[in-house]
């Protein structure tokens, strides 16, 4: 069975700053597009099975920049939703809630087509994304490359290795990189975390 590997978006202007981003859809920067770009010796040294992608501009054209082929677009994939949150940084949350963090207390309700999203509902959505990519894994010969964003790819780490998707906290993922879960013994483990080229 391959490996799935989890590859973050390259910079964008909200990432740069600190800004949380869910459904805001940026584009790349320069650097993230540079970033994206660099990822492709790190992904083609794997045989791909499959590709999925957040809808979001910025996975899809990490995606595209880092040659990924067949690209299939899961809307499971896009970030966690920060409500009333979307476009604050945590010093801005601090100040009004100065305990606030994010993968124990959630979010503060947004829009209603926005309404937020808990610790546990984007957990739910990560186990949904793992048995997609369990059964891409048991139906095809290679690697899953799933494309997507800091705070829900460090939910499904933790999800993946059997832990709360609070602990996706302990799991600090940087713009433009790449991650391998793989396993060991038939349990999953962290084979490469945060790598760049």
């Amino acid at each position: 069975m391959g490996d799935l590997l989890l590859v973050r978006h390259g910079e964008t202007a909200w990432s740069l700053s600190g800004q949380h981003t869910s459904w805001t859809d940026l584009p790349l920067t320069a650097n993230g597009r540079a970033q994206a770009r660099a990822l492709a010796p790190l992904l083609t040294s794997h045989r791909i099975a499959c590709t999925l992608s957040s809808p979001m501009q910025r996975a899809r054209q990490t995606a595209e920049l880092a040659g990924l082929p067949e690209v299939h677009v899961d809307p499971d994939l896009r970030e966690w939703d920060y409500g009333g949150y979307e476009g604050l940084t945590t010093v801005e949350i601090h100040r009004t809630r100065p305990d606030w963090f994010l993968f124990d207390d959630g979010v503060t309700a947004g829009p209603p087509e926005h309404p937020g999203e808990s610790p546990e509902e984007v957990g739910a959505r990560a186990d949904r994304m793992l048995a997609r990519a369990d059964a891409a894994l048991a139906n095809f010969e290679g690697s899953v490359v799933l494309v997507a964003h800091g705070h829900f790819l460090r939910v499904l780490a933790a999800r993946r290795l059997g832990l709360p998707a609070s602990q996706g906290a302990l799991f600090q993922l940087a713009t433009g990189t790449v991650c391998r879960l793989s396993t060991e013994h038939g349990r999953p483990v962290v084979a490469g975390w945060n790598v760049r080229p």
